[in-house]
């Protein structure tokens, strides 16, 4: 496992946007069941019950984004009695985006968005690289939606949307250097179209673990998005700055 500990592209201006990502990230984890740091939600077996409940009623439903209608709840999910929800497919495909099933997804996330994000931000500017960031998000959802249109199992997480930023970082900084801790001891410092090129070629592999609940074809939507998003957004800079130039 790589963990990425920065970049060697230094940014222009602070990532005020990939900053208050992680922030929402953190803050909207902490307030949900998964945590395990809200009272209310009870302890032991009943807050894992409310965690069931709340990624069944927040989480993005594949069957539910493809039909547009809302699936009935089931009534148990192993030990715990699921209590009735009202949920709007469309909505859930946002929502998603920021939960987390568990600490350890939520700082694999946050660190690779942390690193990664800076370069983009930095290259494709504030808004359009927020919008971006959501556009990814949607594609990696509703793609892993159609990749399994009759599943009714919810899909959370912000991998696919920070998949898209992947994606374009290897496009707008194909040069910059990715400093990353390979478990156990070993640092390696590689051109970002390599590590980031071999990352989605492990997500292709993975495909074939049908036992895994990571959702790989999430990641590769999210991933080609980010690519030509970032591949029309350089083609479109020279343009503006000659629109530009020739308006002086």
């Amino acid at each position: 496992m790589a963990l990425p500990l920065y970049d060697s592209q230094p940014a222009r201006r602070p990532p005020v946007v990939t900053y208050l990502l992680v922030a929402v990230n953190v803050v909207i984890f902490l307030f949900t069941p998964m945590a395990s740091v809200v009272a209310s939600y009870g302890q032991g077996d009943a807050r894992d019950c409310a965690a069931v409940e709340f990624v069944l009623e927040h989480g993005a439903v594949p069957k539910e984004l493809t039909t547009g209608e809302q699936q009935a709840p089931p009534e148990r999910v192993g030990p715990c009695l699921v209590q009735p929800y009202d949920k709007v497919p469309w909505v859930t495909a946002f929502t998603s985006m920021f939960l987390h099933s568990d600490w350890l997804h939520l700082t694999g996330n946050v660190v690779m968005l942390f690193v990664m994000g800076a370069g983009v931000e930095d290259r494709l500017g504030r808004l359009r690289y927020l919008l971006a960031y959501l556009l990814f998000g949607l594609v990696a959802v509703y793609g892993f939606a159609l990749a399994s249109p009759d599943s009714t199992v919810p899909l959370i997480g912000a991998s696919g949307a920070i998949a898209g930023v992947l994606g374009a970082y290897m496009v707008l900084n194909p040069r910059g250097r990715i400093v990353s801790f390979v478990a156990p001891l070993f640092v390696s410092r590689l051109p970002a179209w390599v590590m980031l090129g071999l990352w989605f070629v492990i997500q292709w592999w993975s495909l074939e673990d049908e036992d895994s609940n990571v959702a790989y074809v999430a990641h590769i939507y999210g991933f080609v998005a980010g690519v030509l998003f970032a591949l029309l957004a350089r083609r479109a800079g020279p343009t503006r700055k000659a629109v530009a130039l020739a308006a002086e």
